[in-house]
Parts: C-alpha cells; structure tokens; sequence
C-alpha cells in the first residue's frame, strides 16, 4: 500500500476531501495517510477527521501526524501539497491592504496580479525545501500541486528540481457543471477539450454525442440568463469566441479591462466582489468554528444557522453558497471533485484515466512557450502522468495567455535567482497592475510589499 503525505494537513476541510477520495477506492482503503503541519492544534484537528473517516467507510488505513517534515516525506510514493506561507493573516490580507493604498483592487490574489507575484515569491522557497527532502528522502514521489499560484509554483519545481510534479486545480470541472446548467444539459453526456494555463485555459471543444454545445451557450447570451456572478466570462465569450475555465472573479483581475479605480461602473456592471478572498477566509474561520461547536451540540447544525452566523462577512452569494457547501459536505463522505485521489488510484492500479494537470510545455502546445507550465489533459495509468499533444492554440487564446506566463516567468526568475530587479519586472508587466499604476507607484508598491512581509520572503540583492 502507498504512502501518501499531505504537506499542509491543517488545511482540514480540503484534506479531509482528498482522504475520503482515496479512501473511498478499495485498493487504497489501507494506505498510509502521514499528515503534516506545522501547527499542532490544526494537525490534531485533521488527525481526528482522518480517523472519523476511516471510521465511516470502515477501512482501516494507517493513519499518522507529525509536525516533523522529514518524517512525513520519508519514504514517501505520494505528496500532496495543500499549504499557504503566512496564513490568511498576516500574509493575504497584506497583499490587499497595500495595493489597495495605491488604488489597486483585487479580488482573490492568489494566481497572477500584484498579489500573486508575492505569494509565489513567498511560496517557491517553501516548496523547493519540501523538495530537497524529497530528493534525499523520497526520489521516486510524485508531487501532487494544490498550492496556487499553480503556474508559478510548478514551473519553479520543474525548473530547479528533478521531483516529478503536477499541479492541480479543480476550476476545468466546476466550470463543466456551471455551464451544463446554464444550458440545460447532464454535464456527464458533455465532452470537453480544454488546453491553455491554468486559470486561462479555454474549452476548445465543447459537445454532446459529436453536437457543438457552443450555439447553446451563446443561446444563454442572447436569452439575457447570463447569472450575474459570470457576466466577465460571458463577456470574454462572446468576444474571443471560447470560454475560459476559471472563475469570473478570478477572470476580472488577470486583464486590464474589467476592474478600474475611476470606473465603479463597470464594477456594478460585471458583478465583480471585490476583497472577495478575504470574505471567503473570513466565512471559512467562522464555518469552522460553528462546526467546531456543531460537534459538540449537534443542535446547533442547521444551513440556517451557519448562514445567520456568516451573516455579518459581506461576501457574495455564490461564496456563502460554496461555505455552506464545504461545511456541509464535512459532514459527508461523497466523492469530490479533486482529481488527486483518481491520479493515485490509476498509478497503482494501471487503471486508465484522464485528468487536467498544469505541467511543462514540452512540445505540448505549439504557439506557447516551451519552458512555461500548461494545462492541459493528461492520460494517467502505471507509467505515470502523460500529457496530451494540443497542438496549436487559436491566436488570440494563445496572446492572451502570453500577458500572464510574462509574469510567471520573471516571478520564477525572481525566486529562483533572487534578483530584485525582476519583481519590478514582474509587476510591471502584470496587465491589471499595469493599467492602475505608474511605474513610479509599481515600485513603490513593491518596496512596500517586501518590507510588510519581512521574514516571509528570503533576502533579495
């Protein structure tokens, strides 16, 4: 039975996700689940869910927790990443709080934007560590990649270390089943082909039995149902003519067209949350401890409770949505969308399958570049996770995503060489950041990011 490590176990809920997964298949039900965190109290938390699981599935894994890193990976055949370097507080809300002094708003800055860049730069020496280790300790581990900016943090892997790595994201799926509703067809009769970088890849083939489903999603257009929480993607849509993977929140803040300091109109137009991230923490710290408390006085659990209890955060409706989903689903044993369980279970069992993996562009699309990290499918048995030929993209698609993986690549360049210069670089050549800012505010704003993360971030010459 394999060995799987969750680097960040105290992200409980996910990490209680991923282990009914693979719990959940039969030939993984008595695998070793080694959980790590660097904070006690959450590791003790996830130790307890991962015993109620495996309770509830009557399964019998072996389940251990240490705060001990090298412990965890020793020996490890999986690692699944699942951390953030300096928390909600202070780090994320820092990179909201400063930008924002300058007049430069963001929605979930995790992937690209200013607040991207300094979680990637605070987040790739973190992770090479991890991988040092894992080179002495575990050569033969696959990296299983949770932690955004996902682009970033698997080009520097793949670049400075020989640790096979794939990063996943759950955005492909999700935006599968939003569009099945909105047009009114069982998303298990779609087939899809979707290529690009994460967060920017696009749905080039979109069909039920050989029929293009495009005409459909364009009839939603033109019928006004456009929900009001999607209107960025629609909008993008109907002018490039394909439909992106990533959320409309997201979306907003990886172009310079939809958020904008002197124009509050477009902001009511798209629907765009604003500080969405930090509402989303917020509802996720007050969802835990109401369940926290639900253990104890089972009485408490009810939606309509933890709805009046996130009441006070301003946040919008389909994140409430998705809070009270996790907490819910925390209660539950159903299979999630995650495509880590399903690569581990085909890997052991030589069982063919195909999953969405963000890894390099070797050969893989034509009009991209070759050293920058794709999204693209990839089939997954015993030899491992192989990566579809896409070919090339439409151009405009392809000139899009060149905007962003500009700054993945001097944001990589940064962290790995530790050159300042290129995260002035970087920022400068962000497309939202770019069109707020002068480049007198860019490295004022950079000057003051490093020095509000302090010891967050290794030193830069």
């Amino acid at each position: 039975m394999p060995k799987i490590t969750f680097l960040g176990a105290g992200s409980t809920v996910f990490a209680k996700n991923l282990m009914g997964d693979i719990l959940n298949y039969p030939e993984l039900a008595n695998s070793t689940l080694t959980l790590f965190d660097i904070d006690p109290q959450r590791l003790r938390e996830s130790e307890v869910v991962a015993h109620k699981i495996a309770a509830a599935l009557h399964v019998a894994p072996t389940i251990e927790a240490t705060t001990n890193r090298r412990a965890a990976l020793d020996g490890a055949d999986y690692a699944i990443a699942m951390f953030q370097i300096g928390g909600y507080k202070p780090a994320t809300v820092t990179d909201f709080d400063i930008p924002k002094k300058y007049g430069l708003r963001q929605t979930i800055a995790d992937t690209l934007g200013i607040g991207g860049i300094m979680r990637g730069l605070r987040t790739i020496p973190v992770l090479l560590e991890m991988c040092r280790d894992m080179e002495e300790l575990c050569p033969g581990v696959t990296l299983l990649n949770y932690v955004n900016p996902m682009a970033m943090n698997t080009w520097a892997v793949s670049r400075a270390s020989g640790i096979n790595i794939v990063g996943l994201c759950h955005s492909v799926p999700h935006t599968a089943a939003e569009l099945a509703a909105d047009i009114g067809v069982p998303v298990e009769e779609i087939n899809y082909l979707i290529a690009g970088i994460n967060h920017m890849a696009f749905y080039l083939k979109f069909e039920r039995h050989g029929q293009d489903l495009y005409p459909r999603i364009r009839q939603v257009v033109e019928e006004g149902r456009v929900p009001n929480w999607n209107r960025v993607r629609y909008d993008v849509f109907t002018r490039l003519g394909y439909f992106v993977t990533e959320s409309s929140e997201h979306f907003s803040e990886y172009v310079p067209w939809f958020i904008k300091q002197n124009r509050p109109d477009l902001i009511d137009k798209y629907h765009i949350p604003l500080d969405e991230y930090l509402g989303r923490c917020e509802a996720q710290i007050l969802a835990w401890d109401f369940a926290q408390n639900a253990e104890t006085d089972p009485h408490t659990y009810t939606t309509e409770a933890l709805a009046e209890a996130l009441a006070p955060i301003k946040m919008m409706d389909k994140s409430r949505e998705h809070t009270l989903a996790a907490f819910a689903h925390r209660r539950q044993i159903n299979p999630s969308v995650e495509y880590g369980s399903g690569i581990i279970h085909s890997m052991e069992t030589g069982t063919p399958r195909t999953i969405y993996g963000n890894v390099m562009n070797d050969g893989i699309i034509d009009n991209l570049p070759r050293e920058c990290c794709v999204e693209v499918p990839c089939l997954v048995d015993k030899n491992g996770i192989q990566p579809t030929k896409i070919g090339s993209l439409p151009p405009q698609l392809a000139a899009l995503m060149q905007t962003n993986i500009n700054v993945q690549a001097l944001t990589v360049e940064a962290a790995l060489t530790r050159k300042r210069e290129h995260i002035y670089h970087a920022a400068m050549l962000d497309p939202h950041t770019a069109a707020e800012l002068d480049l007198d505010q860019i490295w004022a704003l950079v000057d003051e990011l490093i020095a509000a993360h302090g010891d967050l971030l290794p030193p830069y010459s």
